[in-house]
């Protein structure tokens, strides 16, 4: 710790411990040294004090405690807050004319100038708590009717969060109440650092809270804030961030303005400013330390940005100078409620410079309105070389003073005064049975600064204005707020127009009420300014961070397969229901286009013409064969083995009519069972014809009895068996695993591909392995007969068409595997036709051809080859 902060903490503990003991030799108690600021004081059964910044800047002193420092005087006069000053007075007077709160009591007052610094406030703070030299020294009989221990049983202040908080720890040891009217730093919630402080303002919590409402509210997600090197901005701008960022929104910048800024920082922040994309600023700040900022930003035209104000400075007077117009004209913020305290405007146009001591914070005030100097004034201001006459009016100025339309700060010092004299009325016993007829309060007894402070922490009444006053657990009161908004009036001055409400102990969601259509933007603009850092990405799209940069910039991707939009800032795509499917835009699902093999479309009408078109000619085929069947070469082909396998041709062709059209539980059943059954059906009996031109062939031989042994009864029996083992195989693949409908998204967006799906897909493969079993067969004995003479050329024709058969089931598997969708069931009935085609023209044709235009031909001997050459 420095030397210096240990000595100025030596000096206070002496100062404590100087008072404690002379307390203890005697009640009264006196100041050490001289204390020249001015006092406004008035004398009472009880003195209230008051800290109150009527000047807002405060001299630079250089302590080297070698000797006493002198006293400086503070500079900037604030007509506001010397308005508060007599509405503190007001309240007192009123008060002690009021025959039913304090009957038999008198209020009184001790006012200081708090300079709005930390110095100058415990200053201050400890000549009102200990007490003037005339009272205790020259008036010393006088103090008895003092109904309080202490010379100021409470005090009101302050305005700034950081002299508040080195005031309220001061007093809060003593118990000594400390009522502020505008200091708002969450910071002075902490009761066991400041157990003494109360105050009649909201605290920052709610208008933190209340200005992230207002910010997502309008849509602003990229803004600036500027502070100043205080508690009040450091507390506020640091809340307001957090909760801004919860809620999505970013910080493009923070600014400090140093307490004594050089010109040189000024420009630094107005560069800043200018070179930002955020279009929305807020400010954390009071008039005064705003007022050089702002007015390097009205040189510098720096006319667009819209300014958000906290209650510090969104009714101040001082700012609404016709330069700034252009800058601040359309600003919004919070103000705490309002209201006209009636008589309040006559008793501050009453006001007139005096010699008296008690006037001689009137007489900065009329020096600093009217720009003169009083004649019985010591010490006044050289510079001003007219006289003031005393008798100016007040009426024909128009300042914050004067205007008491709608009171705000001063409406919270009005409450701190009826508080305290509510508090005292309860612990004085004022009306109470106990007392006499005429109810006057109990004096008999003095009380201590913390009896008061008890009573303070209960008080719970209801004004004039119909507001209940209270303080809650913290010494908070009902976070109330105007929303206001600047705008120039017909007279080319800026009025405050409230556009809103703000209730902080509303429901969620019911605390914040704005009239948009009476608002007016920063620019004169009608619409709601854009303040953000990127656009919101479009319906369709959705937005991703940029690394390394806040979540306010971003880039926007568009949404994924499946995935949609519909609001513009998505950050995440919404996945589409199953069977729906995004639009173009990705903006919207709709229902997926459901695709299958329909009777309707050309690819079907096609294939079931081409199944048609194959029944038929198996059809005319049986007819030519039925016609010639007693020819030698319909004999010679076994006659009923062509018409069983002419029959099962034109139920392989039928059979590809079950793929065609919606697919339902009793098709996806029939499709493979029919197909697989039907096929091996057509097998059996080529291989049965097969077998039976070899057997024929070896029967010429002397002694050959294998015909005999497989004669019609025996090729019946074979056909069936054979049949009969794809028969049993179908019914336990169908019975154990069926084929089911299943809706297919994966093929292609937007389409669902209605399918048979297969759950036991090596059900389908042994179908399919049954048949190729049976063709390798029926190949393998037609093969062994491609030497039979050419006029028995039926294993020829075998042979040929079970190469045929054999490319198309070969090509068919790896087509069936990758063709998408409804491609799949055409490619499978595709693979039956070509390959019945393929058996049809290869095994009947020529007989026809032989029977229909070459009937030489269809003879015995031409058969047996023993015709004459």
């Amino acid at each position: 710790m420095p030397v210096t902060k240990l000595v100025l903490l030596g000096l206070l503990l002496l100062l404590y411990f100087s008072v404690v003991f002379c307390n203890a030799l005697d009640n009264r108690c006196w100041t050490l040294g001289d204390f020249n600021s001015p006092v406004l004081e008035q004398d009472g059964d009880i003195v209230i004090g008051g800290l109150f910044p009527m000047h807002y800047i405060a001299p630079e002193t250089d302590h080297n405690y070698s000797e006493q420092p002198q006293h400086q005087e503070c500079s900037g006069f604030d007509f506001r807050a010397f308005r508060w000053v007599q509405t503190m007075v007001f309240a007192i007077e009123e008060i002690n004319s009021n025959s039913s709160l304090l009957p038999g009591v008198t209020l009184g007052y001790r006012i200081l100038d708090s300079c709005d610094h930390v110095h100058t406030s415990l200053r201050s703070t400890l000549f009102l708590v200990n007490g003037t030299s005339s009272q205790t020294k020259a008036n010393a009989d006088d103090s008895a009717k003092c109904l309080s221990t202490a010379p100021v049983p409470a005090v009101i202040g302050l305005a700034s969060s950081s002299p508040t908080r080195a005031v309220a720890q001061t007093l809060g040891p003593f118990g000594i109440p400390l009522i502020s009217y505008f200091a708002t730093c969450t910071c002075l919630t902490n009761k066991k650092e400041y157990p003494s402080f109360l105050r009649t303002v909201p605290s920052d919590v709610f208008q933190v809270q209340g200005l992230v409402q207002l910010v997502s509210y309008f849509g602003w997600r990229w803004v600036g804030t500027v502070g100043t090197d205080d508690d009040y901005s450091h507390y506020g701008i640091q809340a307001f961030t957090e909760q801004l960022e919860r809620l999505g929104g970013c910080i493009a910048f923070h600014h400090t303005i140093p307490k004594t800024p050089a010109q040189a920082q000024i420009h630094a922040i107005i560069n800043s400013l200018e070179g930002s994309t955020a279009q929305v600023i807020i400010a954390f700040a009071t008039e005064g330390q705003l007022l050089e900022l702002l007015v390097e930003a009205a040189h510098r035209n720096l006319t667009r940005r819209q300014w958000v104000a906290s209650e510090a400075w969104v009714t101040a007077k001082l700012l609404t100078i016709p330069e700034l117009h252009p800058v601040l004209a359309g600003t919004v913020g919070f103000a705490f409620r309002g209201t006209t305290i009636p008589g309040l405007a006559e008793f501050l146009l009453r006001v007139t410079p005096s010699p008296r001591p008690e006037s001689v914070f009137t007489n900065m005030f009329w020096e600093e309105l009217f720009g003169c100097r009083l004649g019985y004034k010591d010490g006044g201001d050289s510079e001003l070389s007219s006289l003031c006459t005393g008798s100016e009016d007040l009426m024909e100025t128009e300042n914050s003073y004067t205007d008491v339309s709608r009171v705000r700060i001063s409406y919270n010092v009005y409450k701190a005064v009826y508080a305290i004299a509510h508090a005292l009325h309860q612990l004085l016993q004022c009306g109470s049975k106990e007392q006499s007829s005429d109810h006057i309060c109990k004096t008999e007894s003095k009380f201590s600064p913390w009896q008061l402070l008890h009573y303070l922490k209960k008080v719970h009444f209801t004004n004039q204005f119909n507001e209940k006053v209270y303080f809650d657990n913290n010494g908070e009161p009902v976070p109330l707020y105007d929303i206001i908004n600047w705008q120039k009036n017909d007279r080319g001055t800026i009025r405050f127009q409230m556009v809103g409400t703000y209730d902080g102990s509303a429901p969620h969601g019911q605390q914040l009420k704005i009239d948009e259509g009476l608002i007016q933007w920063a620019g004169g603009h009608t619409e709601v300014p854009v303040s953000l850092c990127t656009p919101p990405c479009p319906p369709g799209s959705r937005q991703t961070t940029r690394p390394g940069q806040p979540v306010c910039c971003f880039d926007c991707l568009p949404c994924a397969e499946g995935e949609i939009s519909n609001i513009s800032g998505a950050t995440e795509c919404i996945k589409c229901p199953q069977y729906y499917w995004p639009n173009n835009e990705r903006i919207s699902c709709v229902a997926g286009i459901e695709e299958f093999l329909s009777y309707h479309e050309i690819m079907g009408i096609i294939l079931i013409s081409l199944s048609l078109f194959g029944v038929a000619v198996a059809t005319v085929i049986t007819v030519i064969f039925f016609l010639f069947r007693s020819t030698p070469i319909v004999k010679a082909n076994n006659s009923e083995m062509s018409f069983l396998l002419l029959l099962s041709l034109k139920l392989c062709f039928l059979c590809s009519l079950v793929f065609v059209g919606r697919p339902s539980p009793w098709t996806c059943r029939a499709r493979q069972a029919a197909f697989g059954i039907s096929f091996v059906l057509c097998i059996s009996c080529i291989l049965v014809k097969t077998i039976v031109v070899l057997l024929a062939f070896r029967s010429t031989m002397p002694g050959s009895i294998s015909l005999k042994l497989f004669g019609p009864p025996q090729q019946r029996v074979f056909i069936f068996c054979c049949t009969t083992g794809q028969v049993i195989l179908c019914a336990c693949w169908l019975a154990l695993a069926p084929p089911y409908p299943y809706k297919n998204t994966s093929y292609q967006g937007g389409k669902i591909v209605l399918e048979c799906k297969d759950v036991w897909p090596l059900g389908f493969y042994l179908v399919l392995g049954y048949i190729g079993l049976l063709s390798c067969m029926c190949f393998a004995l037609a093969f062994l007969g491609r030497k039979l003479p050419d006029t028995f050329n039926e294993a020829k024709l075998i042979t040929f068409s079970m190469l045929i058969f054999f490319a198309v089931w070969i090509s068919f598997i790896p087509a069936y595997n990758s063709s998408p969708g409804k491609y799949t069931v055409a490619v499978e009935i595709f693979a039956i036709l070509a390959s019945t085609f393929g058996l049809l023209f290869c095994i009947f044709v020529p007989k026809c051809y032989v029977i229909l235009l070459r009937p030489d031909l269809n003879t015995k001997k031409r058969m047996t080859g023993k015709m004459s050459k």
